[in-house]
């Protein structure tokens, strides 16, 4: 079962590189008092990814910030050097937290695991964005193909705000 509008997240361990090298950040704390956007691509790096959806975030970060959001993150089933790497190479370093679901935990447990195993892939996550009040879900936009960034792009989630 996905996770819905008014659900509370689960529990999971988000990896992210730091200055001191990969740290764990726990979803609960994270989400915590907080308002967030969170958007997931199926991978750092890949076309639709890196070209479609998170230049989206980048450009109307200060437009979402200015609408009472603490916070934008990106989630990815990838390792933190990888993720750490595509915030540097995307010049998104330090403007949006780039979170690594390294076994992919985060993501089957929203059940938003995407079998991407034909392509070489493995399990990865759907592309989808969430605007998220303490832990709880407020808006859910779950892209129908992968390939797309359109329903999940910053545009919808600034029009929810």
């Amino acid at each position: 079962m996905s996770i819905a509008k008014g659900d509370s997240l689960p529990s999971a361990t988000f990896m992210e590189l730091t200055e001191n090298g990969p740290e764990k950040v726990a979803s609960d704390e994270f989400f915590k008092s907080k308002r967030v956007v969170l958007f997931a691509v199926p991978g750092a790096f890949t076309p639709t990814c890196s070209i479609n959806h998170l230049p989206t975030y980048l450009e109307n970060r200060d437009a979402i910030l200015s609408r009472g959001v603490d916070e934008i993150a990106v989630v990815a089933v990838n390792d933190p050097f990888v993720m750490g790497g595509w915030a540097k190479a995307t010049g998104g370093e330090g403007k949006i937290r780039y979170l690594a679901d390294p076994d992919g935990a985060f993501a089957k447990a929203l059940g938003m695991e995407l079998d991407l195993s034909g392509g070489g892939l493995g399990t990865r996550s759907k592309r989808y964005s969430m605007l998220v009040k303490d832990g709880v879900v407020e808006e859910l936009n779950v892209e129908d193909n992968s390939g797309e960034a359109t329903v999940s792009a910053a545009a919808t989630i600034l029009g929810q705000l």
